[in-house]
């Protein structure tokens, strides 16, 4: 049995989780919380030395207080190069870094990475997607991979 767990755990990709750094009120909510734009870092848990911050829209009021409302696909993405770049393991283009749930149950934002390996950069893409469709509106980052000094 425990084998039986220990192939399950192996099996699910390793993903980031987010550290908020800060966050703005966009909209007063008179009951419930604000409407805000969340900043989260998170590093890229198979490329050591790259930190990579999201901002994103949060919606606030009584059903986002409860966790039941759909947040905005819009976010922004800036990953840095923030020591040495070493790969922990073998990278997969397209490969989900990070995802945060933005509704209930239906939608997801989520991060993915590319290599390129002729001009030797990492790039990152986010968008929002949901079971039945998703949405084009995406931003895109990259990294070239230097010494560190």
């Amino acid at each position: 049995m425990k084998r039986l767990w220990l192939a399950v755990f192996l099996a699910v990709p390793a993903l980031a989780t987010a550290e908020q750094i800060g966050e703005v009120a966009t909209v007063f909510k008179w009951v419930g919380p604000n409407d805000k734009i969340v900043v989260e870092a998170f590093d890229d848990p198979k490329v050591e030395g790259v930190t990579c911050y999201l901002s994103r829209a949060k919606t606030g009021g009584v059903k986002g207080g409860l966790g039941l409302a759909e947040d905005r696909a819009e976010a922004s993405i800036a990953c840095r190069q923030v020591g040495a770049i070493r790969f922990k393991a073998e990278l997969k283009d397209g490969e989900e870094v990070f995802k945060e749930r933005t509704s209930l149950v239906f939608k997801s934002m989520q991060v993915v990475r590319f290599f390129d390996e002729k001009r030797n950069t990492l790039v990152y893409l986010v968008y929002s997607d949901r079971i039945i469709e998703g949405s084009p509106q995406n931003a895109v980052t990259a990294i070239p991979i230097l010494p560190w000094k």
